[in-house]
């Protein structure tokens, strides 16, 4: 059967895209999802999101050894359920800094993409809770709330951010990027809006569009320098589809190289060591991965003032009942809801640091027991220098790919991460934090160099789940795709998602990558880009 527009990934860009090009009901429009359903309760608990980073509605994939962080294999939990990153994440609705953007136009040459060009973009999918002003609007698909009713060792910790020198901000995604306070979240009514929920559901009345789950592609069919159409699993053999128009590529910075280099396309040398043959020699398809690595301090508190609390049976079913029969209580936390951004480097060119403060200590794996709840306050460097590949380990489909994020190959990265955790030790030792926490506990009191700070960082480093730049767009010969997300040398082909970012946002990279997909929107049906903000 044939389509107006393929596009392979559900999702957070395919989710937007199906809804914004089947909004024209001249077009017939297909979206192939390889996960399930969102149907499981969990996935609309804003605190269900515990629960999926231990490889719930995931592909299962870890890294290869991180040679500069002692050969560690991290888990790199990628989403396998409709909605994507945005149905399994901690929900955290950030946009990054303008900086990032204009350095994506003027550094990467990718015209258009400058912070005032789209911004409009992210105001157009956003319903805020509060804001309507130059940086925010309201009626669009996407819930935008702040934290219900947040407890009491949330708001010594901004007592205790100030006291380390660093401001309260009540908009991250405002004016101004710097300091911390509540982040704003992507939840509606007290329930997670992902981007099957906010973009997709609504849409899926359409006659025009169709919606396939548990449905892997296996390839994207190239005719003569033209995508055609794609291969997709079903059930003992194949079956192929084909796009009249264009098929759009939105399986995310592991899932997009990764089909491309399984279709032909890609680095010629890595292709021909995996075993698969060239269609379209593309180096930079796999290149230039770049990721958020977290660091964390782990303390005791001094009695019952997080949701470890909640972990015993019968509280946990009365945080269940609680919020089943009046949307309160625990269950609505996103558990990481408070943070903000700060400097590690004071001559950086805006803040490098984001923290998330974790409401209780079970949310990190790999915490010694201890006798009161802990409270976790996670760092992560944002910019990162170091970059990585996402390559294929056989041409068999099913085969996991080799992930290397190759953090901390730069050395800047290493030291200002530990600086950055250095900063985060620090809020915890204010005296607005000591009604609350008894003491640190990882690293550890006893941990102070910075050697000893690296060795714990190879233990228990992990990654935040925001990779991004593996099919970059701009204007150099690395790029893949153009700034209107062509692929490079092949016609009928784009790719919109988070691997087209040329540098990773200094944020969550949700928000960007559902701006990314309306713009990209646009862009294929051809609608002129909005007035650049003006701020």
């Amino acid at each position: 059967m044939a389509y107006d527009y393929i596009i392979v990934g559900g999702g957070s860009a395919g989710c937007v895209l199906a809804n914004r090009l089947s909004a024209d009901p001249s077009l017939t429009v297909l979206l192939l999802e390889a996960g399930g359903s969102d149907w499981n309760p969990l996935f609309r608990m804003p605190a269900g999101f515990a629960k999926m980073t231990k490889g719930v509605a995931s592909w299962g994939w870890s890294t290869v050894p991180q040679k500069h962080l002692k050969g560690r294999v991290i888990w790199y939990t990628q989403a396998k359920v409709i909605g994507g990153g945005s149905s399994i994440n901690a929900q955290l609705y950030t946009r990054g800094n303008a900086k990032d953007y204009d350095a994506w136009a003027t550094e990467a040459g990718a015209e258009g993409w400058s912070y005032r060009e789209v911004l409009p973009y992210f105001i157009r999918s956003e319903d805020n809770q509060r804001l309507v002003n130059a940086w925010h609007g309201y009626g669009g698909p996407l819930g935008v709330s702040w934290p219900i009713n947040p407890i009491p060792i949330s708001d010594g910790f901004l007592r205790a951010a100030q006291e380390a020198g660093i401001p309260f901000n009540p908009d991250f995604n405002g004016a101004m990027q710097d300091g911390m306070g509540h982040y704003q979240l992507s939840t509606r009514d007290a329930e997670r809006s992902s981007a099957a929920s906010a973009f997709l559901k609504p849409a899926l009345a359409r006659k025009n569009l169709t919606v396939r789950l548990n449905t892997q592609t296996l390839k994207i069919d190239i005719e003569k320098g033209r995508a055609v159409g794609v291969t997709v699993a079903a059930g003992a053999g194949v079956e192929t589809l084909r796009a009249d128009r264009e098929v759009i590529l939105s399986s995310g910075a592991i899932g997009s190289p990764r089909l491309l280099q399984l279709s032909g396309v890609g680095p010629a040398d890595a292709l021909k060591a995996a075993g698969v043959g060239v269609t379209h020699d593309l180096p930079g398809v796999g290149s230039n991965l770049q990721d958020h690595l977290d660091l964390y301090v782990i303390c005791e508190c001094t009695g019952d003032h997080t949701f470890d609390r909640i972990a015993r049976p019968h509280r946990t079913a009365w945080a269940g009942l609680q919020y089943l029969l009046f949307k309160t209580g625990p269950v609505t936390s996103t558990l990481f809801e408070t943070g903000g951004f700060w400097y590690a480097d004071k001559q950086a060119r805006s803040p490098d640091i984001q923290f998330h403060l974790g409401l209780g200590s079970g949310i990190e794996a790999g915490v010694a027991t201890m006798k009161n709840p802990g409270v976790t306050l996670n760092s992560a460097f944002l910019r990162p220098r170091s970059r990585g590949t996402v390559r294929l380990a056989s041409a068999d489909p099913k085969a996991a790919p080799l992930l290397d994020p190759n953090y901390w190959a730069d050395p800047y990265d290493r030291a200002t991460a530990l600086a950055g955790l250095r900063v985060a030790r620090d809020i915890m030792r204010q005296p607005a934090l000591k009604p609350y926490v008894l003491a640190e506990r990882l690293p550890g009191d006893d941990l102070t160099s910075d050697e000893a700070l690296f060795e714990y960082a190879c233990r228990s480093a992990k990654t935040d789940h925001h990779p991004v730049g593996t099919c970059a767009m701009g204007a150099g010969p690395d790029a893949v795709v153009t700034p209107d997300l062509r692929l490079k040398g092949i016609e009928g082909l784009r790719v919109v998602d988070a691997s087209v970012m040329p540098f990773v946002p200094s944020c969550n990279t949700n928000a960007p990558t559902i701006m990314v997909a309306e713009k990209g929107a646009d862009l294929i049906l051809g609608k002129p880009a909005p007035p650049p903000a003006a701020i």
